[in-house]
This record gives structure tokens, sequence and C-alpha cells, in this order.
């Protein structure tokens, strides 16, 4: 078999064949061309929003919760419609000790409020926060560290700001930790600089200070704006977000059917019905890039048929001359796989190309990107390959099998 690849009289008459028939073989390329190049740069785009994904979420506990009071919206034990409820210090322990498959219990503040630097200000939220925040979503800083627990005890007057409020107060390049803002015009210490990241899900952004020191400035007591609960990875977050509120309805003296008065965004489910996209995306790829393949596939056995039927009498010759069926099959699947091969390699450089025109594209770069590193795995890309060669050799076998079914005297009669 590697004697007859290697052999030139084969290879001439593989270039005679395509020679003469220009047009259809350019065609039939494209075909296949276009359906590597398809799946190349689909593969492609879906592990860029797969890596966008976890670049976004990689360093948040996916597995979480937030809860907050609202109204009741219906009548229990004297109490009417539409009575304000509010979160207190106690429901955090009244959770951690009755709820099963928790991991973190995050209490936070949040208001609305003046930053002003010198001569610049801008209106942001400000939220009161424990150092434990830094383990559920985790901060990537820019400067400085994040609140510490010495800041909680000692109720210091210090602050960590997100890029956006950075740019706005200060200079470019300028080092902010030691500075100080004011908020609501009292003094805080800058200590950390973090990038916001853009997610559904929660507030992201702003300005966090020492939970205590806000329950003090802000005059909440005992007071809390909402809950960040996360669960363990062995327990299922909706299962733990229905126990906080039954408990919570319990704390409260709220109707056990009231489903006003305290809202929740479940993170853990909604990052499971993204993850289930993700493979839907992924899915519908392949599902696409191998059909259009295969269609590619079947019009070069097409292209064959053809070919040997034009190529009937020359066939004939040759095996009056002594050609063996073998040898006919062989030079046919050869050229299948010739031009498989051809098609696959174009339509792989080309999906690279056009990968790396998205890598530099402002879906990647841009402050809005949605994709992380568009790339397809060098595995894929082999099997892809070798997926391509299996093909052209099965569907090459077809035309093969009709060349050497032909006995010499008919092939020479016909017209």
């Amino acid at each position: 078999m590697f004697k007859f690849i290697f052999d030139i009289d084969t290879w001439q008459e593989i270039f005679e064949g395509i020679r003469k028939n220009m047009l259809r073989t350019a065609i039939t390329i494209f075909g296949v061309m276009w359906g590597v190049l398809l799946l190349v740069s689909l593969l492609g785009v879906a592990r860029g929003i797969e890596n966008n994904f976890e670049k976004l979420f990689g360093d948040f506990a996916t597995n979480s919760v937030f809860v907050w009071a609202q109204s009741t919206g219906k009548p229990f034990k004297g109490f009417q419609t539409g009575r304000p409820i509010r979160l207190k210090q106690s429901d955090v322990a009244a959770i951690k000790n009755n709820v099963k498959g928790l991991e973190f219990v995050v209490p936070r503040n949040q208001s609305q409020s003046k930053i002003v630097r010198g001569l610049k200000n801008v209106d942001v939220g400000v939220y009161g926060d424990y150092p434990i925040l830094d383990k559920v979503e985790k901060k990537n800083l820019i400067y400085g560290r994040f609140i510490n627990e010495n800041d909680i005890d000692e109720r210091k007057k210090v602050c960590v700001i997100d890029e956006d409020t950075y740019k706005q107060l200060f200079e470019i390049d300028e080092f902010p930790i030691g500075t100080y803002i004011k908020i609501n015009s009292i003094n805080y210490k800058v200590i950390g600089v973090y990038k916001k990241i853009n997610m559904g899900g929660g507030p992201q952004g702003g300005i966090h200070i020492p939970f205590s020191t806000f329950q003090q400035v802000y005059n909440q007591g005992n007071n809390i704006g909402w809950l960040t609960i996360t669960g363990r990875p062995d327990y299922e977050i909706e299962q733990i977000e229905a126990d906080v509120k039954l408990l919570l309805k319990n704390l409260h003296e709220v109707h056990p059917e009231d489903e006003r008065a305290f809202g929740s965004f479940n993170l853990g489910e909604a990052f499971k019905k993204f993850t289930g996209f993700l493979k839907g995306i992924q899915f519908l790829t392949w599902f696409v890039g191998i059909a259009t393949l295969i269609a590619g596939i079947f019009a070069i056995g097409n292209i064959l048929l053809i070919t040997v039927k034009e190529r009937t009498q020359e066939i004939g010759i040759r095996r009056a001359l002594g050609a063996t069926p073998r040898e006919i099959k062989q030079q046919i699947v050869l050229e299948s796989v010739f031009l498989t091969s051809i098609a696959g390699a174009l339509g792989i450089i080309l999906g690279g190309f056009i990968l790396f025109l998205i890598d530099h594209s402002s879906a990647v770069t841009g402050e809005d990107a949605w994709l992380s590193n568009p790339t397809v795995n060098i595995p894929i890309v082999l099997i892809s390959v070798l997926l391509l060669i299996a093909l052209g050799t099965l569907i090459g076998l077809i035309p093969a099998h009709i060349a050497t079914s032909i006995k010499p005297i008919d092939a020479l009669r016909d017209e």
C-alpha cells in the first residue's frame, strides 16, 4: 500500500483526473473546506464564551443565593398585609444553627452616597461588609487589600473602592492607597482598589467599608440589608434557599405561603441554566459542523462517481493491460483521501485565521467583551482530521467498488 502511495504514475493519473475537472473539483473541495472552517470557528467561539464565563465566575461562589426582606403579601397572626420586614443580625445566627449545608452566611448593607475628593465627586453605592465577602465574591485587587477583622473590631473608617470610582476621583496612574475620600462628608482612608466585573445577580462595584462602621455611621443598629448565602458543593442551593426563606418566615411571623415577604435571587440556579446553555451551544456546534462536513464528503463521493463514469474506457484499458482491481481501488480511494485532506487543511488554516481575527476584535478586547481566548484544542483538531480522512476513505470505496465491478470488455465498449 505504501509503495502504491509513493508511486509517481499513481499521482500523475490523480492530478490528470483533477485537471480535467478543475471547476467541479474546486467546488467539491470548497464544500468540505467550508464544513471544517465552520466546525473550527464555531468550536473556537463556543470555547471563547465558556472561557469568558469562567473568567467572570471563576472567583465567585456560584452555589449562592441572595435573600432580602420586603413587605408581607398576606395577613397573619393579627398583622395586616403590607407590613414591612427588616432582616436582623439575630437572623444570621438562626440560619447558621438551623439550616443544613451552609458554607457561608454573609450579612450586608448598602446605601447610595455622595463621594467627594477635592473638586471631584460621584454618587455610588456604599456597602457595609465583612472580610468573609472576599471568599464568596473574590475581589480582583489592583491596589492594596480588602477589609480585615481588625477593621471590623475597631470600626475603622477605611474603604475599598472599585476601578470606576478610582478613575473618576483620581488622576491617571495616581497611587490611591493611603489617600482620603469623603463619604457623606466623613473622611475614609482608601486601603484597596479592585476591578469590577459585569455580571447579573446581586450588586457589584461601588465602595466597601467595614460592616461595623456602616452600622454606626448610617445608624442601622441590628438591621441588615440582605444576606449572601453559599452552600456546600454537595447540597442543592435551591433547597437551601427554600429552607432559609421558611425559617425567616417563622422568625418574623410571616404566613408560610407568603411569597412576597422575602425576595431572593438564586445564582446557583442561574449558573446551572447558563452551563446548560453552553452545553447546548457545543452540541449545536458539533452537529452543524459535522453535518456540513458529511455533506461535503458526499459531494466528493459524487464527483468520484462521475469521474469513474467518465473514465470507464480508461479503466477498461488498464484492466486489459494487467491492472488489478486492487490497484484501481487504491487509486480512487487515494484520490478521495487526497481531496478531503487538502480541503481539511485549508479549512483548519482558514478557521484558525478567523479565530485570530476574532481574538483581536472588540468581542475579546473591548470593555463589553463576551469572548475570551477563542481557541480550539489540538486534540479536537486531530480528531477532526482523522474523522475527515476516515470519511474520505469510506466514501471513496463506493466509486472504487463500482470501478472494479466493470468487466474490461464492457468498459472498452462504453461510449
